[in-house]
C-alpha cells in the first residue's frame, strides 16, 4: 500500500548542522522512491533499534504522516539503486505499515559526508547510547582523518566532550557491554578510566550494578586504593580537605577523566597533578589543557 497522498508533508529539517543535506525542502525535490530500491547506511553508526520505539514511530506516521522525507543519495556502481543517509527509523516505521514507496530527496554525498550526517541526526535525536556514538567519532578519525576538534565542528559538541567520548572505548568488553544496555552511565564508565586495570574495571563494574552505586560513589571507589588508606588512617589520621580544593579537584577529573589532585598551600600557592596513563592517554589531556594537539607543539 502506498502512503495517501495527504500524509506526505514535510516538517522541519535537522537544522544548521546538517546544512544543504536537510533544509527545508521545495516540494519539487521529493520523489516517491519504492522502498525496495532503497539500501541501507553502509556507515550507520546505531547499531540497536527498539522495536517499542519503531511501533510507536509507526503508529505516529499512520496518524500524522510522514513529516519528514528520506534523505538518500544514488547507490555506487548500483545503477537505479540508493543508499539511504539519514532516516533509517522512518524508513523501517514505513515498511512496517507496509507501504512500497516512501517521499525522498537525493543528494550527492561523498563518504565523509555520509557518516558525520548519520551521527548528528542520531544525536540531535538521542538515540546512540554512548558505545555506539564513541564508536562513530573513532571511525571519522580512523578513515575519514578528522580531529577532535573537526569532529566536535561537525557534529555540535565541544572538543573535550568528543575526546572523553572516544576514551570510552579503552574499557574492557564487559564494562562496554553494560554500557551500551544502560546498567552504567558515562559518569560511572569515566570513572573505572581511572584505573589501570581492566580486571579491576570488570570487577567494580559488577559490583556497582550489584549495589546501585551512584557516580559519586564509583567514583570513590575507583579512585581510593582501600589497603593504602587503612594503613595510612592508622599511621596518620587525616586532616579534612579544604573545600575548595576538594570543589576545584573534582570539577578538574569530571573535565579530565583523570584522577587530578588540587592541593592549596598558605599564601594562595599549589600544586596541581593530572597523571596520564600512557602515550596515548597524555595526547588526550594535553589536548583538553592546552586545546593543541602535542605533535603541533614539537614540531
Amino acid at each position: 500500500m502506498n502512503p495517501p497522498a495527504k500524509n506526505i508533508r514535510l516538517g522541519k529539517g535537522l537544522g544548521a548542522l546538517l546544512g544543504e543535506y536537510a533544509d527545508d525542502t521545495p516540494r519539487a525535490e521529493l520523489q516517491l522512491i519504492n522502498v525496495e530500491m532503497i539500501g541501507p547506511n553502509p556507515q550507520q553508526p546505531r547499531k540497536a533499534f527498539s522495536d517499542e520505539e519503531l511501533a510507536e514511530l509507526a503508529q505516529s506516521i499512520e496518524e500524522n504522516g510522514l513529516l519528514q522525507p528520506l534523505l538518500l543519495r544514488p547507490a555506487p556502481r548500483l545503477l537505479g539503486k540508493y543508499e539511504l543517509v539519514t532516516g533509517e527509523r522512518r524508513l523501517r516505521a514505513v515498511r512496517k505499515l507496509g507501504w512500497t514507496e516512501v517521499p525522498a530527496v537525493t543528494r550527492e554525498v561523498d563518504d565523509d559526508t555520509l557518516l558525520v550526517l548519520a551521527l548528528v541526526e542520531n544525536l540531535q535525536r538521542e538515540a546512540l547510547n554512548p558505545l555506539e556514538e564513541a564508536e562513530g567519532y573513532q571511525t571519522l578519525m580512523d578513515k575519514h582523518g578528522l580531529s577532535h576538534e573537526g569532529i566536535g565542528r561537525s557534529v555540535g559538541k565541544s572538543r573535550s566532550t568528543v575526546a572523553n567520548m572516544v576514551r570510552l572505548l579503552q574499557l574492557p568488553g564487559p564494562v562496554r557491554a553494560h554500557l551500551a544496555a544502560g546498567s552504567l552511565t558515562i559518569g560511572h564508565a569515566r570513572a573505572l578510566l581511572a584505573l589501570n586495570d581492566q580486571g579491576n574495571m570488570v570487577e567494580l563494574a559488577g559490583k556497582a550494578i550489584a549495589e546501585g552505586w551512584s557516580v559519586r560513589e564509583m567514583e570513590s571507589h575507583a579512585g581510593v586504593d582501600s589497603a593504602k588508606k587503612t594503613k595510612k588512617s592508622k599511621s596518620h589520621p587525616s586532616r579534612p580537605r579544604d573545600p575548595v580544593a576538594r570543589a576545584l579537584e573534582e570539577n578538574l577529573r569530571e573535565v579530565l577523566a583523570t584522577k587530578a589532585s588540587v592541593r592549596l598551600r598558605r599564601g594562595g600557592s599549589g600544586v596541581i597533578e593530572v597523571p596520564f596513563r600512557n602515550h596515548e592517554d597524555f595526547e588526550r589531556v594535553f589536548l583538553l589543557i592546552t586545546g593543541r594537539e602535542a605533535s603541533e607543539v614539537l614540531s
